[in-house]
C-alpha cells in the first residue's frame, strides 16, 4: 500500500465486515498520529458512490519484511486514540482545504 502523497485517487479497498457484508472503500490518506498509521477509508455503495461523507478509521500496518503481504487493520477501540485519529484527519481536510485555495490563486494570478 501507498503512502498518503502517493496515492491514486481512485484507489479502493474490499472490507469483509463482522456480518458477512462485503463493502468496496475508497483509500482517502493514510495518517501518522503519534507514531502509529492509521488509515482513512470512505464505504462506497453499489455505483460507486457515497453521498453521506462518512468515513472509517482502522489502525493500519504493513510487514516491512515483506512488502508484497497483505496490509493489516484493526479496529480503534479506545475513544481517546480515535479523537486523536479524528482530529488527524480533521487537519488533514484542512490542508486539502488550504491547497486548494492556493492552487486556484496561483490560476488567478
Amino acid at each position: 500500500m501507498k503512502k498518503p502523497e502517493e496515492l491514486d485517487e481512485d484507489m479502493t479497498v474490499t472490507l469483509d465486515l463482522e456480518d458477512g457484508s462485503v463493502v468496496n472503500c475508497a483509500i482517502i490518506t493514510i495518517l501518522e498520529v503519534e507514531g502509529h498509521d492509521y488509515i482513512v477509508l470512505m464505504p462506497l455503495d453499489e455505483d460507486g458512490e457515497n453521498d453521506d461523507g462518512e468515513v472509517w478509521f482502522y489502525r493500519y500496518s504493513e510487514n516491512p519484511q515483506d512488502p508484497n503481504e497483505e496490509p493489516q487493520l484493526g479496529y480503534i477501540d479506545d475513544d481517546a486514540e480515535y479523537e486523536k485519529v479524528e482530529e488527524a484527519f480533521d487537519e488533514y481536510l484542512d490542508s486539502c482545504e488550504y491547497d486548494e485555495l492556493v492552487d486556484a490563486e496561483e490560476i488567478d494570478d
